[in-house]
Parts: structure tokens; sequence; C-alpha cells
């Protein structure tokens, strides 16, 4: 009787998509809406056993970036943290955390956001992860949307195409330096 060959699960990651706000005192800090979906990534993460744990988003003062305080409040299980510190957008966020995720061999991505960001989401991330390899999924943070992050979202569709543009250029950019 022969064993039955050992299939080894795919490498996994969760990527926490961040946003900020300044506070009353001209301090930059992640929003509420961000502190739920980091909460949401801990419960995914308690889940999937994810070996990397990907924080995404800048600062636009120079001090603490989103990346760094979403780090700052995880609880969630032991795995790797990294942080990209520098992306503005959410197609920067896609295509500034898909390297380190190739270098370190992950096959499968887990991303999370706000309910209404996810279609933005889904379109930069799919488009870029998905040709490299990396399957892709995605949750979201319970939460009531506000009037305010529709308006960003219904803002943000019309620059979709040239941000994509512009994160594939940056990727073919990085390929070719190598």
């Amino acid at each position: 009787m022969s064993a039955e060959p050992h299939l080894a699960s795919p490498r996994t990651a969760v990527v926490v998509l961040g946003s900020g706000r300044f506070d009353r005192d001209g301090v930059y800090r992640i929003s509420p809406t961000c502190r739920r979906v980091v909460a949401e990534a801990e419960r995914a993460a308690a889940v999937l056993a994810p070996e990397v744990v990907v924080f995404t988003g800048w600062s636009p003062t120079g001090g603490p970036t989103e990346a760094e305080q979403m780090r700052d409040t995880w609880a969630g299980p032991d795995a790797e943290l990294v942080l990209e510190e520098t992306a503005r957008n959410t197609a920067q966020n896609a295509a500034r955390t898909l390297p380190p995720l190739i270098e370190r061999g992950i096959e499968r991505a887990l991303v999370v956001c706000a309910p209404l960001h996810l279609p933005r989401t889904r379109f930069f991330f799919r488009r870029l992860f998905e040709p490299a390899g990396i399957q892709t999924g995605f949750r979201v943070a319970r939460m009531i949307p506000s009037p305010v992050a529709l308006a960003w979202e219904i803002a943000a569709v019309p620059v979709q195409r040239a941000q994509l543009r512009a994160a594939r250029s940056e990727l073919a950019r990085r390929r070719s330096r190598r």
C-alpha cells in the first residue's frame, strides 16, 4: 500500500491596505476605518495562518507611515510583518506589495480593505497579482460606509486606467533593472 503524496498548502500572505487622515492636532494617523481593516485582517490571519502580513501605506508628513501604524496596532497571529511605506494610492499598493511577495514565494494573497474600496482594490490587485501567479482573494471589514468614502471612490474611477498603466510601467522598470 502506497502513501498519498503530501500536498503542501500554498504559501499565503495577507495584504492590509492603509488609509489615514489628519487629526485635529495636525498629526497624520491611520483612520478608524483603517483600524477596522487591521482588525479584519487579524481575524482572517487567525484562520489562514499566513507566512507574511504586508501593511501598505505612506505618510504625507514624513512622520509614522500608515504601514508602521498598522504594524504597531497588529494583534494578530505570528507571521513575518512586512512594511511597504511608499504607496500613495491603491495602484501603488498593488504594484509595490507584489515584489516582496514574489521574493518570498507567495502563491496566494488575501487583500483586506474597506467595503466601498473593494471594486477598486479588485481592479488593481487582480490585474497585477494574478499575471504574476499569485491567486488573489479579497475580504472587507464590516462597517457602514460614509458619504465621504463614497465620494472618494467615485472620484477615483476616472483615473484608474492611468494609474494601472503607471503601476505596470513601474513593475516593468523594476524587472528590467534586475
